[in-house]
């Protein structure tokens, strides 16, 4: 299914909100709050607006935005990556389809989706829009966490309708059926973690 040009630019409204408010958190912040930037950090160090950009840009060079909020294209998909390094949060969101069009049998499917097949993605409702959301504390998210819920966020929008999978593993003890796509999580792992 495709996203018209006006469902993207509806969302891409709703990160503007989200983005004012992430520069007004930024003024308020102190110099002596910034952590310098390691070029390669150990396993054990924090996820930062910075990493995250690296990591982005080796998936999408044209990219746009920067530390806060980024818009980029995976398989066609317009994805947002947003964060705020003081709440702690990231959010990899895409948009899916019009929540006006989704009947009650589909809404339960989304939910059983949610239980099983979904894995580290959600199906999410907000400003008129069908998401997929990938959203996870900032400061103890991984490199390859971060990219294989990138893919598991673009792999459960574009299984809308299919199998509603995220591509990674399913809890047995659920309604879906078996899974596809891991092939795009191991793309972005291999693209985004070769140096």
């Amino acid at each position: 299914m495709r996203i018209s040009g006006r469902l993207i630019a509806a969302a891409l409204g709703v990160c503007a909100v989200a983005l004012a408010a992430l520069s007004l958190a930024r003024e308020l912040e102190q110099p002596g709050d910034l952590t310098p930037v390691q070029a390669q950090p150990s396993p054990a160090a924090p996820m930062s607006n910075a990493r995250l950009d690296e990591l982005i840009r080796r998936i999408d060079p044209k990219a746009q935005g920067g530390p806060g909020f980024w818009q980029l294209t995976v398989e066609e998909r317009t994805v947002l990556v947003i964060t705020d390094e003081r709440a702690d949060r990231m959010r990899t969101i895409t948009p899916v389809a019009p929540a006006d069009a989704l009947e009650p049998g589909r809404l339960a499917r989304l939910l059983q989706a949610n239980f099983d097949s979904a894995l580290d993605a959600r199906y999410a409702i907000a400003r008129g829009l069908l998401w997929s959301a990938f959203i996870r504390p900032l400061g103890s998210l991984r490199d390859a966490e971060f990219l294989s819920g990138l893919g598991q966020a673009v792999n459960l929008a574009a299984s809308y309708g299919s199998s509603y999978s995220s591509g990674g593993l399913v809890f047995q003890g659920g309604d879906s059926a078996e899974l596809e796509r891991r092939e795009l999580i191991e793309q972005l792992l291999k693209k985004g973690l070769s140096l």
